[in-house]
């Protein structure tokens, strides 16, 4: 028969693994980890977000968060500004271009948050972001 590129006997076996429907799957698996674990680290404080209409979706390297109480937490653990400032170091003797990321409370004095921000610049992370949860804007009609 034309265009088989076998011998012609219909009744052989199939041998070859078809992988591609192993790697679709592998590959969904994986962006939903990926989605997954973003989510969990950023919740894991409970902090009441400010809303901004605008943002953007990084990934951070360090994930540093202030409570309503005023407590800071690197990663999900709590820690002093001392220990604070350390981490920001060893982050940045890591990796050069780390990025971090600040999730404070609503609520907490914006004294906090700048002083947070100056530690980071002070200790050369200038690629950080201020997270926020998106505002809902309604369409005039």
């Amino acid at each position: 028969m034309a265009g088989t590129g076998k011998s012609g006997d219909e009744d052989e076996t199939i041998s070859a693994i078809n992988v591609t429907p192993l790697v679709d799957i592998v590959l969904v698996l994986l962006i939903v980890l990926m989605v997954t674990s973003s989510y969990l680290v950023n919740k894991s404080i409970s902090v009441e977000l400010p809303k901004a209409s605008t943002g953007e979706t990084i990934t951070p390297t360090l994930s540093i968060s202030i409570d309503v109480e005023g407590k800071l937490y690197v990663d999900g653990q709590v820690v002093t500004e001392s220990q604070l400032q350390t981490k920001v170091r060893e982050a940045y003797t890591k990796d050069h271009d780390v990025k971090a990321i600040l999730s404070a409370d609503g609520r907490v004095k914006h004294m906090q948050v700048v002083a947070v921000i100056d530690l980071l610049r002070r200790e050369k992370v200038t690629k950080f972001a201020i997270n926020t949860s998106p505002l809902e804007i309604k369409e005039a009609k």
